[in-house]
């Protein structure tokens, strides 16, 4: 089996979540009344790792700013 790059890698898994989110809801609209709280866990374990990964990303960059501006601050 061929191994993908890193970057591919990300890339997958940076599509898994809302492809996850886009099948719940595809599968949602072809259910019957009665079976659609099955839809409900992949709806949200998607939503989840969405907010997850915005949280951490919002949170690298705030440290990152951080350290940058007290980088900026030590130099002069």
């Amino acid at each position: 089996m061929i191994q993908p790059t890193p970057s591919r890698a990300a890339a997958l898994l940076a599509l898994a979540s809302p492809l996850l989110i886009l099948l719940a809801l595809v599968a949602l609209l072809h259910r019957q009344p009665g079976d659609r709280v099955q839809v409900l866990p992949a709806l949200a374990i998607g939503g989840g790792l969405l907010v997850t990964s915005w949280q951490v990303r919002h949170r690298r960059r705030r440290e990152l700013l951080r350290a940058l501006r007290d980088e900026r601050h030590r130099v002069r």
